[in-house]
C-alpha cells in the first residue's frame, strides 16, 4: 500500500487550491507547516467536512451524505465506505493523538500522522506504520494550532517541519458534525479490536450517522455528535470469520445506555480520555460473515437522538 500520508497530501493541496469555495483558510507558519482552518475562525461548510474526512481517512474510504430523517423530520447523514478499514479507521482515522501544552492549546489529533509514529495498539494488532515525508494531522481543537504544535508534530513523526500539514476544526463547527457522523465504522471495527478480533479480519466497513446540528458551545457539541453515533449510527461490517462476541460492539450493551453524552463528559470532568473506551459504540451494526451467518445487533433510538438535537 503506498504510503497514506503521502495520498492524504494530495486532499490537502485540493482543499489548499479550493479553500474559497469551501470557505477555509490556509496558511504557512514561520517554521514552514501549514495550517488549514477547516472550522475554528472559518466557516467551512458540509463539504469541507466531507473533505477532511477524506484527509482523516487517507482517501482510502468513499464519503458523502444523504437526506434521511430524525423523529420524522428531514436531517442530513453521513455515509462512508472502506475496502480498507483497518487502515483507514484505525490507522488513520481514529483520534488518538492527544495535544497539550503549557501555552494553554489543546486538542486530539486524528488523520495519517498517527501512522508515522505507531505508538498505539491498533498499529501492531494491523501491522501498519507508515514512512514519508509529509505528515498530516487533523486536530480537532477550538483554537488553531502554532508552531510549537507543528514542531511537536514534526518530531514525533520524524519529518521536517515543512512537511507538517494540519487541518483543524471545532467539534462544533459544520466539519465537525460532518466528519464526526463519518465516524460510525470505526468505532465499530474499534470495538471489535477491544474485544479481541483481529481487525485484518474486517474486510469492508460501511457506516453512517446523522449530521448533528451546529452550535459553537463545545461542551454541547461533544454531546450532541456522541449521540449521533450512539443512538443513530448504524454500521454494516463483511467479516472473515465467526465469533460469539458481536453483540459486544453496540451501544445498546453500555449500563449507562440512554444517558446523554453530555451527562458521560460532565462525570468525566469533561477529559475525553476519563470516559472508558467502550462507550463510544454505534447504535445497531450488522455482521456479515463470508460463508456465514449474518448478525444484526443494538437499534437506533430517534427519540433519544431528537431530545439531544434539542428538536421541538
Amino acid at each position: 500500500m503506498e504510503s497514506i500520508n503521502r495520498t492524504a497530501i494530495e486532499l490537502v493541496d485540493e482543499a489548499l487550491d479550493f479553500a474559497g469555495e469551501l470557505d477555509v483558510a490556509g496558511y504557512e507558519l514561520e517554521n514552514g507547516a501549514t495550517v488549514v482552518d477547516f472550522g475554528v475562525e472559518a466557516n467551512g461548510g458540509v463539504e469541507a467536512g466531507l473533505l477532511l474526512t477524506e484527509i482523516q481517512t487517507a482517501g482510502l474510504a468513499s464519503v458523502n451524505t444523504r437526506m434521511g430523517e430524525v423523529a420524522g423530520a428531514p436531517r442530513g447523514y453521513v455515509e462512508l465506505s472502506t475496502d480498507h478499514p483497518a487502515v483507514a479507521l484505525l490507522c488513520s482515522q481514529k483520534a488518538g493523538w492527544e495535544l497539550a501544552f503549557e501555552s494553554g492549546f489543546e486538542g486530539l489529533g486524528s488523520g495519517p500522522a498517527r501512522a508515522l509514529v505507531g505508538q498505539e495498539t491498533e498499529f501492531e494488532r494491523v501491522g501498519y506504520y507508515d514512512s514519508s515525508e509529509f505528515a498530516t494531522l487533523a486536530i480537532e481543537s477550538t483554537s488553531l494550532p502554532d508552531e510549537e504544535v507543528a514542531e511537536h508534530v514534526a518530531d514525533l513523526a520524524e519529518v521536517d517541519p515543512e512537511g507538517v500539514f494540519l487541518p483543524t476544526y471545532a467539534t462544533g463547527s459544520t466539519a465537525g458534525s460532518v466528519s464526526t457522523a463519518a465516524r460510525a465504522a470505526e468505532l465499530a471495527v474499534f470495538r471489535l479490536l477491544e474485544i479481541g478480533y483481529e481487525p485484518t479480519d474486517v474486510l469492508h466497513a460501511s457506516g453512517s450517522a446523522p449530521i448533528a446540528p451546529v452550535t459553537r458551545d463545545e461542551d454541547l457539541a461533544m454531546g450532541r455528535t456522541n449521540d449521533a453515533l450512539a443512538y443513530g449510527g448504524e454500521v454494516h461490517l463483511q467479516v472473515a470469520r465467526d465469533d460469539d462476541r458481536f453483540d459486544e460492539i453496540v451501544s445498546t450493551v453500555r449500563d449507562d445506555y440512554g444517558t446523554p453524552f453530555v451527562e458521560v463528559f460532565e462525570d468525566a470532568g469533561w477529559d475525553f480520555y476519563e470516559v472508558p473506551e467502550s462507550v463510544f459504540a454505534p447504535a445497531q451494526v450488522t455482521v456479515d460473515v463470508v460463508d456465514g451467518p449474518v448478525y444484526t445487533v443494538g437499534e437506533t433510538d430517534e427519540e433519544l437522538l431528537a431530545e439531544s438535537f434539542g428538536y421541538r
